[in-house]
């Protein structure tokens, strides 16, 4: 009587489920990792943006108004006292009159954000004085892109 060993190995059908499932993976994975590589890179603008959100709240405290700074990026450092540093993805920047910050977004990514706007707009208490900052994008930044708080 002959005794066959059962041969080892995957069949052609694992082998194909293992490959389906890869895929599906990669096809979830490859979109949320881009996701949040360009919200890391606008943590940039953000960061920026809060600098400058620091020295409008404490010109408001001094002055009991807004400064509006249009122009340059130097001019919101030097008028307001705030250090922002080389700003790469930051393509401009302004602080309206009633204390609107907007920012230019640039260098991150061309199809997503790019030459996109973000707002931090101030609502101040009349009780107190204090400032609450909102984020925005206006009507061009993707929500998944603007910062919750």
């Amino acid at each position: 009587m002959l005794i066959r060993k059962r041969e080892r190995g995957f069949t052609l059908i694992e082998l194909l489920i293992v490959i389906a499932i890869i895929g599906i993976l990669a096809a979830i994975a490859i979109p949320m990792y881009r996701t949040q590589t360009i919200k890391a890179k606008l943590t940039e603008v953000t960061n920026a943006m809060s600098n400058v959100a620091s020295g409008v709240a404490a010109f408001y405290q001094e002055n009991n108004s807004f400064p509006a700074v249009q122009g340059t990026i130097a001019a919101i450092q030097s008028t307001l006292g705030v250090s922002l540093g080389a700003l790469t993805r930051v393509g401009s920047m302004n602080v309206a009159a009633n204390g609107v910050i907007t920012a230019t977004v640039s260098r991150i990514d061309a199809n997503t954000v790019d030459g996109r706007t973000l707002i931090l707009i101030p609502s101040t208490s009349a009780l107190d004085g204090s400032i609450a900052w909102d984020w925005s994008g206006g009507a061009t930044m993707p929500a998944a892109f603007i910062p919750k708080r």
